[in-house]
């Protein structure tokens, strides 16, 4: 690792309804992000900690963002780490628009007004190769017990739809579905109860991090994977164990909707960054 490139490297922590962060602006200096610096700033007792690590850089747009999990692994979309970022930019630059870019796709954001965020993650990938799934096959009904749907949002996701949501042990069910072979990229796991008109309850376990207080890709897909069961109609409001996120399916893709948080900001030390030599 060369130790010049990140002496005294600036970055920010993050979160969205207790989904964290740790954001690296590299619009104007290099950040050489590897996957063992990931993994050792990933590390909630030695390093920072986070649930995914993003990096800023110059876009076709306002700015590209490029997403990390904890195992050092590229996630290829994170809608909270999105709308934390879309939150600093617009502060900064004195917007209240932006148009960023993704590996997921160009990304629409806005200040949805009272300190709300909302951001445009899409349109959802619904065929069974987009997802992508290992073979052909009716994603609204997966063949796997409990019959949940696929769903894609630039990631892969497998929502279970449960009486209770609280009631499911995660941290046991959650790698069970991560890892299954029907997902040769692996997947993020929803379980999720209907609770109301248009209200879902879910809990998320993320592929390549584990058990988080919130995600939005997650919470998109669950809305997607609701209205395409019939449950609910496209506009849905989400409790997750972090907070509440307000999604909407409409014709231009999938909006969602909430808080943001900009915790600190600091510097590498050399100390750490010798560490991991």
């Amino acid at each position: 690792m060369d130790m010049r490139a990140h002496i005294g490297l600036p970055f920010m922590k993050m979160h969205g309804l207790g989904n964290d962060f740790v954001v690296f602006d590299a619009r104007t200096r290099d950040v050489p992000m590897n996957a063992a610096l990931a993994r050792a700033l990933g590390d909630r007792r030695r390093g920072i900690g986070f649930d995914q690590l993003a990096v800023i850089t110059k876009g076709a747009g306002d700015a590209h963002l490029t997403f990390w999990n904890t195992d050092g692994s590229i996630a290829g979309a994170c809608g909270n780490a999105t709308r934390c970022i879309a939150r600093y930019l617009m502060d900064e630059g004195g917007k209240d628009a932006l148009h960023l870019t993704t590996a997921r796709g160009d990304l629409y954001a806005r200040d949805a007004g009272g300190g709300l965020t909302a951001v445009n993650m899409g349109a959802p990938q619904l065929d069974w190769q987009d997802i992508p799934l290992a073979e052909a096959m009716d994603t609204l009904q997966l063949p796997i017990e409990g019959g949940p749907v696929a769903s894609g949002m630039g990631n892969p996701h497998c929502t279970f739809f449960v009486p209770d949501a609280e009631a499911v042990p995660l941290d046991q069910f959650g790698p069970r579905y991560e890892h299954h072979p029907l997902f040769p990229q692996r997947t993020n796991v929803q379980v999720a109860s209907i609770i109301g008109p248009d209200h879902i309850r879910m809990r998320v376990w993320e592929r390549g991090v584990g058990l988080t207080l919130a995600s939005g890709s997650s919470s998109c897909a669950v809305a997607v994977a609701a209205a395409r069961r019939g449950l609910t109609g496209r506009a849905v409001r989400i409790d997750l164990d972090g907070g509440t996120l307000m999604i909407d399916w409409r014709d231009d893709g999938v909006w969602m909707t909430g808080p943001t948080m900009h915790v600190a900001s600091g510097t590498l030390t050399p100390q750490f960054l010798e560490s991991l030599r």
